[in-house]
């Protein structure tokens, strides 16, 4: 494998790069590393989808995406292998499998779609962290001056910080090769989600009260077109929690083989799948039954709960220092296609190519590149600045499971499948296969939608630069 081939396999997530410094994994390992690379900050908005979906069609659409998810995660792990199952040529990345099932156009699509994805993830990381550590400071607040304080904070210094950090760590050239990054991530991971699973099991005991309806958010609350518009919504909040395919590829790279990697992949998706529903159904089913109509967008910043205030502000900072690592693993494919291209489209540029190294007290030898700081640090202040004129973490959050659900998770799974199965045109299998994608894409199409509707309703309330919680 080559060396750009390395810089793309391992890096879109944070479990998957601990697992290549150590033996090939099982069915268990790597269950476990699916597990911490699904339950991240989109269980913090389950508690809203359900408010809007209702007691009925929110479980209801919860096990169906976990459904659909599990189902076209066997489909893309089948084609980990181009060829015989067991010897056939590998395939590193998503985008590699993509390449070597499915032709033509729909290769740079996959690629376009990805990037664009990755980039969506990093203002998203960038208005959530923003928003916990706006929370930690009204916790405080709450804490000195009452729970009936204003307390009101601007979230443009925080997003700025965050902004810088990101720019320090973006210089690391070989960020992915972090191992000990895992580790942190799925220790916050898990801290602030089991946080905000036992607040609202809590609550519901204080209260003695189980709230919501069948129906979901009342009309009242919200107008008929709200109701529609936040139900689409949600179905794009729900995806995005189950948003995985683009590193399953690279957490299949690591498991031992005989028997083949598919079929260890495949008990690995079930297990996994089978846990994080668990846990989301918990956290979304808790967090409704706590607060009802008037389940906050995110469970931990909403301010349903105000005590304990320490125990809340360790669940944000956890969420914080989660996405800090988070974003920078995202990230690194898009940085490594662009500082790629730039390399082979100017071979002989000195700004581009060359390195200069200089030694860090503490840190050892440190190369230096030009080209990646200012590539990278530009790429930082542009998604902080779009994160200042757009700090709508519910709407970025839907509108990116939208986008990544039905082409990375089922269309290209699919077309993969069917290319490498040679499954006849018009043949039963054929034909369900198809109707599975073009069903996903109807409720990626309504998901969209209704993020879209979110985000332009936001901006009559909000002004760019200048939001407060």
């Amino acid at each position: 494998m080559g060396d750009n081939q390395l810089t793309h396999h391992q890096v879109f997530d944070v479990s998957a790069m601990c697992l290549q410094r150590e033996a090939p994994r099982t069915v268990w390992t790597a269950s476990a590393h699916i597990i911490t690379a699904v339950i991240g900050s989109g269980v913090l908005s389950l508690a809203w989808a359900t408010a809007q979906l209702g007691w009925v069609a929110g479980p209801s659409v919860m096990l169906l995406f976990s459904f659909v998810t599990y189902y076209t995660s066997t489909l893309l792990a089948a084609c980990y292998r181009t060829g015989d199952p067991v010897t056939g040529k590998r395939n590193y990345t998503y985008t590699d499998a993509v390449r070597s099932n499915v032709a033509g156009f729909k290769v740079k699509i996959c690629g376009f779609v990805q990037y664009l994805n990755l980039f969506g993830v990093a203002i998203g990381y960038t208005i959530a962290s923003s928003i916990s550590m706006v929370a930690i400071t009204r916790s405080n607040c709450f804490y000195k001056n009452g729970d009936t304080a204003p307390c009101h904070v601007n979230s443009n210094p925080y997003m700025i910080a965050f902004g810088i950090a990101e720019i320090i760590f973006s210089q690391i050239p070989n960020f992915d090769q972090l191992w000990w990054l895992s580790i942190v991530a799925a220790v916050m991971s898990f801290t602030y989600s089991s946080i905000g699973l036992g607040l609202g099991i809590a609550k519901v005991v204080e209260t003695g009260t189980i709230r919501g309806s069948m129906t979901g958010i009342s009309i009242g609350n919200v107008t008929e077109t709200q109701k529609i518009w936040r139900r689409f919504r949600a179905l794009g909040d729900i995806a995005f929690a189950y948003s995985y395919s683009l590193i399953l590829i690279e957490i299949q790279d690591t498991v031992k083989s005989p028997p083949s990697e598919a079929k260890t992949m495949k008990k690995a998706t079930l297990v996994s799948v089978a846990t994080t529903t668990s846990f989301y159904m918990l956290c979304g089913c808790m967090g409704y039954a706590a607060f009802g109509d008037s389940s906050h967008e995110n469970l931990l910043t909403g301010f349903g709960f105000f005590n304990p205030y320490w125990l809340i502000d360790i669940a944000n900072a956890a969420i914080v220092i989660h996405l800090v690592g988070a974003y920078q693993v995202f990230v690194q494919p898009l940085y490594a296609f662009v500082e790629k291209t730039a390399a082979e489209k100017y071979p002989h540029s000195h700004f581009i190519t060359k390195d200069i190294k200089f030694r860090i007290l503490g840190f050892g030898l440190f190369n230096l590149n030009l080209f990646r700081l200012v590539w990278r640090t530009c790429f930082v202040i542009l998604t902080t600045v779009i994160s200042m004129i757009l700090p709508f973490f519910n709407d970025v959050v839907g509108l990116l499971g939208a986008l990544g659900f039905w082409p990375l998770t089922v269309y290209f799974p699919v077309e993969m499948y069917i290319a490498t199965k040679r499954i006849p045109k018009w043949s039963t299998r054929w034909i369900c296969l198809q109707i599975l994608s073009g069903a996903c894409l109807i409720i990626t199409i309504a998901a969209a939608a209704g993020s879209i509707a979110g985000v332009i309703s936001d901006l009559k309330i909000y002004k760019p630069f200048k939001t407060s919680y």
